[in-house]
This record gives C-alpha cells, sequence and structure tokens, in this order.
C-alpha cells in the first residue's frame, strides 16, 4: 500500500518526464532535508520506499516520532541530480504533511498525558489519505479510532433516528458484526448515555458536551457500569482539552489533529 501510494504521489508530480532532465547529463549529488521550524518527524516508512523505488540512498539523522529544532538536519540523500531534483517536491510534501499532523498532535499529547487519558484522532481524513494522515497521528503519540465502517460499529445520532430500541439493535447486531468488533454509541445528554450503557455498549461517546456535563456521564458510569469505555469528542481543541481530560473519561478524539495541522518548515539543500 505505501509503495503504490508513493508510485501514485511521484506520477502526479513527475508527470510525462522532468524537463529538467532534458538539457544536460545527470551527475553525482547529495542533500540535505534541513528543518526549519521545530517539530516531530513523520513520514520516514514513506520516503524509505520512495529510496528503494528511485534508486537513491537516504540516512536518518532523526526517526518516526522524534523531535527536532530550527536548523537541525533531518536526514541527508544521495542520488544522481536528475533524480534527487525529480523527487525533491513529493518528497518534501509527504515529509511535511506527516510531521506537521505529528507536531500539532504531540502538542495535545503532551496535555491529556498526565491524566492518562488516551487522544485519538478521527474519520475526519482528505479523502485517499486516511491511512497516511493516521499514521501521522501515531508518530505524534495519538492511538487511532477506527480507521472505517468495518472495523468497528458506532451508533451516531444519524443511527438512532432510525433505530426504534437501542438494546433490541445491540442485542441483534452482536450476532452479526464480528466477535472482536467493538459498539460504541454517541451520546450528547446524559440521559441517552445511560441509555446506551443500559444496551451494554461497549464504548459511549459523550458527544460535544461540556465537560461539567461528561462529569455527570463519568459519575453514572463509574458507579454503575465501571467496564464501559467513555470518550469525549465535539469540538476539541488545545485551548479546550485539558478540562475534558480532568473529567475522568477514558479517551478524548478530535478532527483538530489533522485538519488544523498547519505546515510546519523543512527544505531541501543541495551540497
Amino acid at each position: 500500500m505505501i509503495e503504490q501510494f508513493v508510485k501514485e504521489a511521484l506520477a502526479e508530480d513527475v508527470g510525462r518526464g522532468d524537463l529538467y532532465a532534458l538539457v544536460e547529463a545527470a551527475m553525482p549529488a547529495s542533500a540535505k532535508i534541513i528543518a526549519k521550524s521545530d517539530g516531530v518527524v513523520a513520514g520516514r516508512k514513506y520516503i524509505d520506499a520512495m529510496a528503494k523505488l528511485e534508486n537513491f540512498s537516504v540516512t536518518w539523522l532523526k526517526s518516526d516520532k522524534q523531535t527536532f529544532l530550527n536548523g537541525e538536519t533531518i536526514a541527508t540523500v544521495e542520488a544522481d541530480s536528475h533524480t534527487l531534483l525529480r523527487c525533491e517536491r513529493t518528497l518534501l510534501d509527504m515529509l511535511l504533511h506527516a510531521s506537521s499532523i505529528a507536531t500539532l498532535t504531540r502538542k495535545y499529547v503532551d496535555i491529556v498525558e498526565p491524566y492518562n487519558v488516551k487522544l485519538l484522532d478521527t474519520r475526519k481524513t482528505r479523502p485517499l489519505l486516511r491511512v497516511f494522515e493516521k499514521y501521522a497521528t501515531r508518530c505524534g503519540g495519538a492511538v487511532n479510532h477506527r480507521m472505517g465502517l468495518d472495523d468497528s460499529l458506532m451508533i451516531k445520532d444519524t443511527h438512532l433516528k432510525t433505530i426504534k430500541n437501542l438494546q433490541d439493535y445491540i442485542e441483534d447486531a452482536r450476532k452479526v458484526i464480528p466477535f472482536t468488533a467493538k459498539i460504541e454509541v454517541e451520546a450528547d445528554t446524559l440521559f441517552i448515555a445511560q441509555e446506551a450503557m443500559a444496551a451494554q455498549a461497549d464504548i459511549v461517546m459523550c458527544d460535544n458536551m461540556a465537560p461539567a456535563q461528561v462529569e455527570e456521564v463519568v459519575a453514572f458510569r463509574n458507579e454503575n457500569y465501571p467496564h464501559i469505555l467513555l470518550e469525549a469528542s465535539g469540538n476539541i481543541s488545545l485551548e479546550t482539552i485539558e478540562s475534558y481530560a480532568k473529567t475522568g473519561v477514558d479517551a478524548i478524539s478530535s478532527g483538530a489533529l489533522v485538519h488544523q495541522a498547519n505546515w510546519i518548515d523543512l527544505s531541501m539543500k543541495m551540497d
């Protein structure tokens, strides 16, 4: 999957061929990938796959999940000049995209870690980039939420509009979904959360609740259904996440890890 993704990304940029290479012969070349801002590395798996496909060597001075500072060299690359210059933009775009997500994710993780709360990503990813972007959140320290509709059953508010009896639905679902698949129910009120717990959901998501409301759900869970996991979600930001981490939930999910990640600054400098 990674190799195919890299092939398609290169093809998008190269098209029918790099016009630069028509002018003069290739020569031996080397370059450095240099940080122009602070951040967290993500993307090494993909760059390594590119190096194998395009026959260039890469020496990493920083690994996935490691932090870097403005001015540090992240990696060095060696190949002929045609190869390096043909791959430059795609290589940097992959490293920038993934590292930018990992960098923002690490900021969230640093806030919730003291409270023993897991940070989760969401399915709010760019089309066809889910695997890549969720890999980047892992590099930042997050735990992946479900990858798609097929690995767990989440009953959202839109689903609840179609379900007459939640307990009956969950009982029927247990008979047909994989044995290892969990069932999560989204709740925006204490009443719906209580109903979901009574129906034996594995996870209850406190969606768009204020921290005080989440605390009520946590208190009810702790007293009545201590085995059920609780997740907080909805409008989670760097400014608000600590207030949710303090409520006692098991996990907090945020789409912002991906869609609010501003690109950091990296560049390739030829030696």
